[in-house]
């Protein structure tokens, strides 16, 4: 694995509006995994849960996280960043999510009435496999 900060073509995948899985971990250590939107900002990832989402309260539990992100022209091209949640706060006037609404769909988050949190994940390690190989993994 490697250590940021990654090489501008993972960076180019990672600012597309890939498909994603976010992994928490739960009280018990048990992982627990779920799709998720996410935005690739200078070096660090946001996400953004519903307040009632279970993965809130696991990762105010324990911050460590992964995020598996794969390249939407070729699954087998993937990235996976490990690393820790290492700000939460409330998204205000869903800016954040409109962000990544926008981001994948094009417009607003259609959904009004819930409050949201925002979750921003620092990059630990990361490794890559397809064209995003990490040239000290193994074959």
């Amino acid at each position: 694995m490697s250590k940021p900060p990654l090489p501008d073509a993972a960076a180019d995948v990672l600012k597309k509006a890939n498909p994603a899985v976010v992994t928490t971990l739960r009280p018990d250590g048990q992982p627990v995994s779920a799709a998720t939107w996410y935005l690739w900002e200078q070096g660090r990832v946001l996400v953004n849960m519903d307040e009632g989402r279970k993965r809130l309260e696991h990762i105010r539990g324990d911050p460590r996280v992964t995020l598996t992100v794969l390249d939407e022209s070729n699954w087998y091209t993937h990235l996976t960043l490990i690393g820790r949640v290492a700000e939460l706060r409330d998204d205000e006037g869903l800016t954040d999510i409109d962000r990544l609404a926008r981001h994948y769909l094009g417009k607003q988050y259609p959904q009004r009435d819930r409050r949201r949190v925002s979750a921003w994940i620092e990059i630990d390690r990361w490794h890559g496999w397809g064209s995003m190989k990490d040239s000290g993994q193994a074959g």
